[in-house]
């Protein structure tokens, strides 16, 4: 029986080179190749054997009650539950839990070419790749791939940043107001959601970045397929959520993308320059612990340098930590007014599937950002173009009614 790694590696190649996928009798388990071919049935996380062992570490190790077993001990995902936060990947004392792919259907989508199809980066690329492989040079490697281009979602998070500024000099007037944030992080919003639900209403009404690029896009141009690519597995979870639904059409993971380089046989850091500059140092840094905070506080200063109640922000990363400052909030026990979580440590550059170690990841982050033309949102004429053709008259249009960069999570998912 083919080991589900090798399989997945040997249908990436069959894909890369035209050839037939490998027929459901061969010598495989079928449910891997379902996995493989239609992602979108199974959880973000998935069990690759049989282990008999109660599943009890899995369980344990579950934030959102995901994790079940079997009549024979086995670990069951409950795809309803899972978030995909990998903590039970990590806990599995046996290895037989994996993160899901969605490789094989982008590439068909590639292969198709009936409708051109984006790579939206998350903010937390830079250097992902090596340290020389620039913006522009993962631009090529993309469209060597057959996508249509490369979107920096940076650019959506300067739209989001607006918006949270914006929401927070309408919504905090006292010093016992406070906003849960961030938008970003769908550990820390499905925390919040799930397991502290009464918090739920402190929550800008606000889409992700990912979701914002992808409706933005899709809204220009309605034929578009939308594909994320991030250091995040609970992206994929993210992207299926039933009020968000069909903004992003599938998730790769930054060691997915590399697993494609590798087999298609493309170096980024070979690949010509296609540079295109569009986001501010704030949308660049959100992908570290701290820049969400700083990106709002900096756009807030911006848009209302005259504000009585100034901009309070704490932090915290990594699910234990983000357990301890809600139970802080829930008590009354903390005097920050813009509450900022990421459910990795270090933030999404140290999510589970990143390439470099986080250290280095935000220091290339903070280094991109520093480089950027504009310092806020506000400055940046992309933004305001972006926005004039999505059909918002003024920035402050951001908070009024119900548009497609706002969500209601007091409603139950």
């Amino acid at each position: 029986m083919i080991p589900f790694e090798q399989l997945y590696k040997e249908s990436v190649k069959a894909a890369l080179s035209g050839q037939e996928r490998p027929e459901k009798e061969g010598g495989f388990n079928p449910h891997h190749l379902d996995c493989l071919l239609n992602p979108e049935k199974h959880a973000p996380v998935i069990r690759v054997s049989d282990c008999g062992c109660g599943a009890e570490d899995c369980k344990n190790a579950c934030e959102f009650d995901a994790v079940t077993k079997d009549g024979d001990g086995n670990a069951v995902i409950l795809k309803e539950n899972c978030t995909g936060c990998g903590a039970c990947i990590d806990a599995c004392a046996k290895k037989n839990l994996t993160a899901g792919r969605d490789v094989l259907p982008v590439l068909e989508l590639l292969r198709k070419k009936e409708a051109p199809v984006y790579a939206m980066i998350a903010p937390a690329f830079q250097s992902q790749f090596s340290l020389k492989t620039s913006p522009g040079n993962l631009r090529t490697a993309f469209k060597k791939l057959g996508f249509a281009g490369m979107i920096e979602v940076a650019l959506f998070a300067d739209i989001l940043t607006l918006k949270e500024a914006l929401e927070f000099d309408k919504a905090i007037n006292k010093d016992s107001d406070f906003l849960l944030t961030s938008c970003c992080c769908p550990i820390w919003i499905g925390m919040i959601r799930k397991v502290y639900s009464r918090l739920a209403g402190h929550i800008p009404p606000s889409v992700s970045p990912m979701v914002a690029c992808g409706r933005s896009i899709k809204k220009l141009y309605p034929q578009a397929k939308m594909v994320f690519i991030g250091p995040c597995l609970a992206k994929k979870a993210e992207a299926r959520e039933k009020d968000i639904a069909g903004a992003v059409d599938h998730v790769l993971t930054f060691k997915e993308i590399q697993d494609v380089f590798e087999i298609a046989g493309i170096d980024p850091e070979g690949c010509g320059e296609d540079q295109r500059d569009h986001s501010s140092r704030s949308g660049r840094i959100y992908a570290r612990t701290g820049g969400v905070s700083r990106a709002v506080q900096d756009t807030v200063s911006r848009l209302v340098p005259e504000r009585e109640i100034p901009l309070r922000a704490v932090q915290a990363d990594g699910v234990p930590a983000l357990k301890a400052l809600l139970r802080d909030v829930e008590s009354g026990d903390i005097r920050a007014n813009f509450i900022e979580g990421m459910g990795c440590v270090g933030g999404c550059v140290g999510g589970p599937r990143v390439l470099i170690p986080k250290e280095e990841g935000r220091a290339q982050v903070d280094a991109y950002g520093e480089e950027a033309a504009y310092g806020t949102p506000v400055d940046n004429p992309y933004v305001i173009e972006l926005l004039a053709r999505l059909g918002f008259e003024s920035i402050e249009s951001l908070t009024r009614g119900d548009h497609m960069f706002t969500r209601d999570f007091t409603v139950d998912e």
